[in-house]
């Protein structure tokens, strides 16, 4: 993922997945999705249409977890 206006993290996916993109002010924690092909993880804010995907709840550390560069950033889901 790769840092975008000093506010977000954004990472291509392999494949575009179904949007539900609504006008969204996004605040530090938010993961959304971009244009049906891009995860998107707020430490910032940005006002756009997003699909919304999640939220972190514990920002601690967060900001620095992503760094000023680019990330790698591993995703999953429990059952």
């Amino acid at each position: 993922m790769e840092d975008y206006g000093s506010f977000e993290k954004v990472g291509a996916l392999g494949q575009p997945l179904p949007t539900e993109n609504v006008q969204t002010t996004t605040q530090a924690g938010d993961i959304v999705l971009y244009q049906g092909n891009q995860i998107v993880l707020f430490y910032g804010s940005n006002s756009w249409s997003y699909t919304r995907l999640g939220k972190v709840e514990d920002l601690t550390g967060w900001q620095e977890a992503l760094g000023s560069g680019g990330i790698t950033a591993v995703f999953s889901l429990d059952s």
